[in-house]
This record gives structure tokens, C-alpha cells and sequence, in this order.
């Protein structure tokens, strides 16, 4: 099992947070550090926010061996060609350790706040299945045009090309519905999706594996993953210590640690280092191969240290 630190960046993570978190996520062996693509806070209220392509620009260069990339990119925040770009500068700024994560985008207010077109959902998505496909012919095709509902192209040559080929890793977030199933099995690398019970999980994974046989696409070339929370300790202690600062932020106020985990443990990485390691051995079993630990107390270094020996 592959394990990623995902940080929410949008919550208040200024530049010497990343550096420390980037060079603690190399010494600890951890496979690499991914961060949420957000201008506008979540948890934190008025928290800030670094642009996420410029802040893995600045790691790629600070970095050796660490797999770097955003969960997930909104297909509303810009234009595929652009998009398609920084990712191929922070491919060659890094030597090829970039990966892509894009996704339709969800957060309404977010989008309001800073001008963001927010259309439906299902206008949303065909954004997104258009930018994907803009994004992939722009690292792979010689010359393309595209003329498309959401953008024209016109004799469009992307260079330089991607360190990585065919291109860098394409990881598609989404919960797995038909139409998103069947742009995975076209375009995608590995698909990332939420964590939820092991059933549901297993759905997801079939649903896929579907998608890839009318496709006519082999099941196993396609990635399975999870972005999770993750709250682990030595002891049952820490674990609810850990929550009990989350919730300092993220509230309700008054909020009891250990009813707040309950009703997240079939979906969350929640418990003693015994407990998360064999929960990560059920996401195996259900076809998990990478799973992004979302570490929600960024300033908690010794949680880093302990999650990277779940490997």
C-alpha cells in the first residue's frame, strides 16, 4: 500500500508549514505530498490560502523523491490549456514527480467569493470531461484542434512535453457515477474517491472495472484510491487528543471527541497504529493501492512521523 500526506491547504498552511511538511514527508519514506486545490477556507474560518500550483512549484524545487500533485483540481478555476502548462513546468521543475489530480469542483461559496463561474452539476461535469480531454491531447498529441462547447483550439502544439511519458499521472476524483466511470476508463491514470465503508468501496471499484471492460481497457492498468482522514495514535489517548484539537477549529462547539469519531470510523483512518493498519488492510482487499492521509492538525509533526510507519 502506497501512502500519500494530503494536506487541506486552503486552511491557513503558510509557505514554512509546506517546507517543513515537504522535507518531513521525504525523511519519514512517506510516497509523497498532495494538497486540496482551494482559495477559500473550509474549517478555519478566514483562514489563508496559497494557490496550490504555485505552492508545488516552489516544493518541486526543494524536493528529491517525494511524489507531488493536487486533490483535486477544479475544472471552474481555469482553462485546461493552462492547467495543462503549470503541470508540465512542475513536471520538469521536479524531474518528473508531478501528478495531475482534477476533478468538476464543488464548493459553491468558494466560487461566488471570488468569481467563479458555478454552474449546475451536470454542466459541470461536461467542463471537466472537456478539460480532461484538452489536458491529455495537449501532453500527448503532436498538433490537435479541438472545438469543443467550453473552449476552440486551433493548431495547438503544447511544448515543451512532459518529463514523464506518456504524460504525468491523471488522477480523476469523483464517487463513481456512470458517466464519471466511463471518462476514468478513457483518460485516467488512477481514479480517487472518498473514503466511505467497505462495501461502498467495493462498489465503486466494480463500477470501474466495468467501465474498463467496455472500454475495452484492462481493469488492473487502472489505480484505485482513497482520500481519507486519518487520526492515528499510540493509544486511544492520543487518538482522541488529536480529534479533540480538530474539533478546537472545526467545531460544533462542545463537540465530544469520541461520539464525533463513532459515526466516522467505517469511512475515516481512526484509531491505534494496530487499529489503522488493519483498517488499511481491509482498503487492500477491496482493491485500494494508494490511499492520501489527510492530516487535518498540519502543525502535528509527530503524527506525520507515526502515520509513515503504517507503511
Amino acid at each position: 500500500m502506497r501512502l500519500c500526506l494530503m494536506i487541506e491547504g486552503q486552511e491557513g498552511v503558510a509557505w514554512d508549514h509546506w517546507v517543513r511538511l515537504a522535507r518531513l514527508t521525504e525523511e519519514t519514506g512517506l510516497d509523497g505530498l498532495f494538497r486540496s486545490d482551494h482559495y477559500t477556507s473550509i474549517i478555519r474560518p478566514d483562514a489563508g490560502a496559497h494557490d496550490a500550483w504555485a505552492t508545488l512549484a516552489g516544493l518541486a524545487a526543494i524536493t528529491e523523491r517525494i511524489r507531488l500533485g493536487t486533490m483535486v483540481s477544479p475544472a471552474t478555476f481555469r482553462h485546461p490549456s493552462v492547467l495543462a502548462r503549470m503541470a508540465v513546468t512542475v513536471d520538469h521543475i521536479s524531474g518528473g514527480r508531478v501528478e495531475v489530480g482534477m476533478g468538476s469542483g464543488w464548493y459553491e461559496r468558494e466560487h461566488r467569493a471570488h468569481g467563479f463561474d458555478f454552474p449546475s452539476g451536470k454542466e459541470r461535469f461536461e467542463l471537466f470531461a472537456e478539460q480532461v480531454e484538452v489536458v491529455v491531447r495537449s501532453w500527448t498529441e503532436e498538433r490537435f484542434e479541438h472545438a469543443g462547447p467550453a473552449y476552440r483550439l486551433t493548431d495547438q502544439r503544447a511544448l515543451p512535453r512532459p518529463v514523464q511519458r506518456p504524460h504525468p499521472p491523471l488522477v480523476l476524483g469523483g464517487t463513481v457515477k456512470p458517466r464519471f466511470a466511463a471518462l476514468a476508463a478513457r483518460f485516467a491514470t488512477e481514479v480517487n474517491t472518498l473514503g466511505a465503508p467497505n462495501d461502498e468501496l467495493r462498489a465503486r471499484r466494480a463500477a470501474l472495472d466495468r467501465a474498463c471492460a467496455e472500454a475495452g481497457r484492462d481493469p488492473e492498468t487502472l489505480e484505485y484510491s482513497v482520500m481519507t482522514a486519518c487520526f492515528a495514535g499510540e493509544t486511544d489517548a492520543d487518538v482522541r487528543d488529536r480529534v479533540a484539537r480538530f474539533l478546537e477549529v472545526a467545531g460544533p462547539a462542545g463537540a465530544d471527541p469520541d461520539a464525533f469519531l463513532a459515526e466516522r470510523r467505517d469511512r475515516w483512518l481512526a484509531g491505534t497504529v494496530d487499529e489503522v493498519a488493519t483498517r488499511l488492510d481491509e482498503l487492500a482487499r477491496v482493491g485500494v493501492t494508494r490511499v492520501f492521509l489527510q492530516h487535518l492538525n498540519h502543525d502535528d509533526d509527530a503524527h506525520v512521523r507515526l502515520a509513515a510507519t503504517l507503511r
